[in-house]
């Protein structure tokens, strides 16, 4: 229907292009009119306040007609296809072409703006399409249209949603997909502090920012990274937001000359941001703040609602027509009187301001000669403030520029070396923000074909770092003011942070939404140590719900483990799996049985679960003493049988309590009938000449499984080191070996000497033999270590004589003959690792 509105009648009665003025609140599709109306003739140009808009709508266009038959015209970036027949401008930048078929002015109220209302005033009265000319812009503007432009028809359009106040909210109760608007850069960046810690973060506009890092900055919001977005007043002319309520942080502001609150044309223009299209919107201001005046009023309540404001009676002027034939000319032009009752002189902006100043200073003034001159002064004295410091400090800027440009073009180098000194993205945010200013400056000279040689090489440069340092500024505004956890878990939880979306990554991390938020220790929920405080009741809460599912799962993997011979393992913590401790052992009824205690961590799970977890470990563990421990396991079960007899039942007991090895001496041997022998040969156990001991258990796993569960019986042995080695030096003597002086040597292998001696006693008839030592040497062990097991075997050395005086040679080897033990009163039973107090040793005592 808009597109039909303007399909005849396109031309005056005086044969002139029609003039429309579209009027209306915010929210009204102007904008979105005045696209169609430029893409339906066959040329034109749109004049926007912001470049911001300006490359919104060119993005737009282009997307329509094509980038060859679209330009981009900003003071500070030009795209300029040849040929190109629709232009996208700032007002400034606007050029005066009148083959254009149509030319609109957006945001033309701004002409009662004090520093650019002159700007749009001048459009707003000499801008004409050749076919159609489209003034846009707020209610307030049409008895100005009426009286300036008195041939343009006026429409006026309804807001497409309702705009409602609400009451004063605190910024912690702000609801999602709010803006906060605020009036100092120092008031918005706390705000976006507050907002952090509240909500995870906001996004910050301002007019400081490049229009890139605003567009970033937008983009983050618009993308539902985060749901807020702190700005100055700046955001309310014309960024289209997804925005369903404003939250004025105040009601006053500086406009460069004093303090003064916001006129309700202003409230509205801001507030109008929220509701966008059909969707209906809120405003209102932040509670607790404690500012004098910081509530609306009912009057302003009801002009915002009702979109009812005070006319504009004035609009700002100034000469455009100028003349150059010398500075005094150029600004008694500037500042002579407005030619009508409805305009009115503007105060001194920055422009006028740096050339009364420059004019001022002889030196400078005295280098302006001649119309030539005095126009490409005017020129320079019209580069943009950006970086907002004043006129005084702009304007030595601008003599410096001055000074080479009087003698025609910037040095290709020099603009080079200016550019290149600021391409530096590291530093703070003010920091940053400085040399975006200053790089905007750049932008702006690097576009004027009349002042640099290379321009498109250097104002491709100039793109270049402003694209760089607003990337860095945007990444350190998000460091800063984004906590992107946070964000997640309020964007999809809002009021209950119990529906919140919860995953476990292979490594164990808790996740929302690729945001971790804790990880789990086992089956303990342990929050993430960078949280901040105010985080972590939410991300607690987040978790409380999902960690039994996930706990679960858990243990469903864990009793999958406990199935297989290796997916456990046994430390000195307990039963672990995945290097986590899944139960503790504890004292049993028997050093081979302990008890089994799950860890604390698994009480989370269900009962049902968590016996089942239980009976699993349980079995692990068992078949795992079953499979190492066998031979024990076999001696305990022979000690409980009743046919053993209480002394080889005495005798297996002692055996298990010193890891399968008993000393023959004390042990108890000779009192065992000869079935008992036979019955302690079947279960593996060796007699040998010193020791009794069971093969089996004195390997390396056997060994170490059974110095943990005397460890946890409270019996003292002795850990041999890792592998088991033939032969030890020391004091101490480890469990499995025999101490020989200062060496100990392992029992099995002391046995096995033993018997090769008495195999080679026996192979001979004579009563002293040779014993080489090299066996034992092989072990190990010291010719001194095998002298003292071969004396503890049984054995007698007979040295041989020394050589007669005089007499050489080699002297004879050490003869070694073997005299049986003589029969003696048997000794008392040695005592176990734990000095014989069971009540095992009790009761073979009371048998014997």
């Amino acid at each position: 229907m808009t597109g039909q509105l303007f399909l005849q009648g396109d031309r005056s009665a005086d044969g002139r292009g029609a003039v429309r003025a579209v009027l209306g609140p915010t929210n009204t599709g102007k904008t979105h009119l005045a696209i169609e109306r430029l893409c339906a003739h066959s040329s034109g140009a749109i004049g926007f306040p912001l470049r911001l808009l300006a490359r919104e709508v060119y993005d737009r266009v282009v997307a329509i007609k094509g980038a060859s038959q679209v330009a981009l015209i900003t003071g500070e970036e030009r795209i300029e296809p040849k040929g190109a027949r629709w232009l996208l401008c700032t007002a400034e930048a606007m050029p005066h072409r009148p083959d254009l078929a149509f030319v609109g002015i957006d945001e033309a109220q701004l002409s009662a703006d004090p520093e650019r209302g002159h700007v749009f005033t001048d459009r707003l009265l000499h801008a004409r399409g050749r076919e159609e000319t489209m003034i846009l812009g707020s209610a307030t503007l049409e008895p100005m249209i009426r009286a300036l432009v008195p041939e343009a028809e006026v429409i006026s359009r309804p807001r497409f949603s309702t705009l409602s106040h609400v009451a004063p909210k605190k910024l912690s109760r702000i609801p999602p997909r709010s803006a906060i608007v605020a009036f100092s850069a120092e008031q918005v960046y706390a705000m976006a502090e507050m907002l952090r810690r509240f909500r995870g973060g906001a996004a910050v506009v301002m007019g400081a920012l490049s229009p890139q890092t605003r567009n970033a900055q937008v983009a983050m919001y618009q993308a539902g990274e985060v749901d807020y977005l702190v700005a100055t007043d700046a955001v309310g002319m014309g960024l289209n937001l997804d925005v369903h309520h404003v939250a004025f942080a105040g009601l006053t502001k500086y406009d460069g000359h004093r303090q003064r609150r916001l006129t309700t044309a202003e409230m509205a223009q801001i507030a109008g941001r929220a509701g966008r299209h059909q969707r209906d919107g809120t405003f209102g201001t932040l509670a607790g703040l404690g500012a004098h005046g910081a509530e609306f009023t009912d009057d302003e309540v009801y002009a915002i609602e009702e979109h009812r404001f005070a006319p504009l009676t004035r609009l700002f002027w100034r000469e455009a027509d100028l003349r150059f034939a010398s500075l005094d000319t150029l600004i008694a032009d500037l500042t002579c009187p407005p030619p009508r009752p409805q305009l009115a002189s503007p105060p001194d902006a920055v422009d006028l301001s740096v050339l009364r100043l420059l004019t001022a200073d002889a030196d400078v003034a005295g280098s302006v000669r001649g119309i030539g001159s005095v126009r490409r002064f005017w020129q320079v004295c019209c580069l943009p403030d950006f970086r907002q410091q004043g006129a005084e400090t702009h304007s030595r800027f601008v003599a410096r520029l001055w000074q080479d440009l009087r003698h025609g073009y910037l040095g290709t180098d020099y603009v080079a070396q200016a550019i290149a000194q600021l391409d530096n993205p590291s530093g703070d945010i003010h920091t940053l923000q400085g040399r975006v200013a200053a790089i905007r400056s750049w932008a702006y000279i690097a576009q004027r074909p009349d002042w640099v040689l290379a321009r498109d090489e250097m104002a491709a440069r100039a793109r270049a770092v402003e694209t760089r340092l607003s990337d860095a500024l945007h990444a350190r505004l998000t460091e800063r003011f984004v906590n992107r956890r946070t964000t997640v878990l309020m964007r999809k939880a809002g009021a209950d942070a119990q529906i919140l979306p919860v995953r476990l990554s292979d490594a164990g991390a808790v996740i929302v939404d690729d945001e971790p938020i804790g990880h789990l220790e086992g089956f303990r929920f342990v929050v993430d140590p960078l949280a901040r405080a105010s985080d972590r009741k939410l991300l607690l809460a987040a978790a409380d719900r999902h960690l039994p599912g996930l706990f679960a799962r858990r243990a469903a993997t864990l009793i999958a483990a406990a199935a297989q011979p290796e997916g456990l393992a046994l430390s000195e913590r307990g039963v672990v799996w995945d290097d986590i401790v899944v139960a503790r052992l504890e004292p049993g009824r028997s050093l081979l049985e302990p008890r089994l205690r799950l860890d604390p961590a698994l009480d989370g799970l269900h009962q049902t679960l968590r016996d089942t977890v239980n009976s699993a470990i349980g079995a692990w563990f068992a078949a795992r003493v079953d499979r190492v421990l066998a031979p024990l396991r076999s001696l305990a079960r022979a000690s409980e049988a009743h046919d053993s007899g209480p002394d080889l039942r005495a005798m297996l007991l002692r055996m298990i309590d010193n890891g399968g090895v008993l000393m023959r001496a004390g042990s108890g041997l000779d009192r065992l009938e000869p079935r008992q022998r036979d019955a302690l040969r079947r279960l593996g156990v060796r007699i040998g000449g010193l020791d009794l001991f069971v093969p089996a258990a004195l390997r390396p796993a056997a060994v170490r499984m059974w110095l943990h569960l005397a460890t946890l019986r409270g019996l003292a042995a002795i850990a041999p080191p890792d592998g088991l080695p033939p032969t030890l030096t020391g004091r101490d003597v480890p469990v499995g070996y025999r101490k020989l002086g200062r060496e100990a040597l392992r029992v099995d292998l002391a046995d096995k000497l033993l018997q090769e001696a008495h195999r080679r006693r026996l192979g001979t008839t004579a009563r002293r033999v040779f014993l080489d030592p090299s066996r034992a040497r092989s072990m190990g062990l010291s010719t001194a270590g095998y002298a003292a097991l071969l004396r503890v075997g049984g054995f007698r050395v007979a040295m041989p004589r020394p050589l007669p005086d005089g007499a050489s040679g080699p002297l004879a080897p050490p003869l070694w003959d073997w005299r049986p033990p003589r029969k003696e009163a048997e000794p008392p039973p040695a005592p176990s690792l734990h000095e014989a107090t069971g009540a095992f040793a009790a009761l073979a005592g009371l048998l014997r």
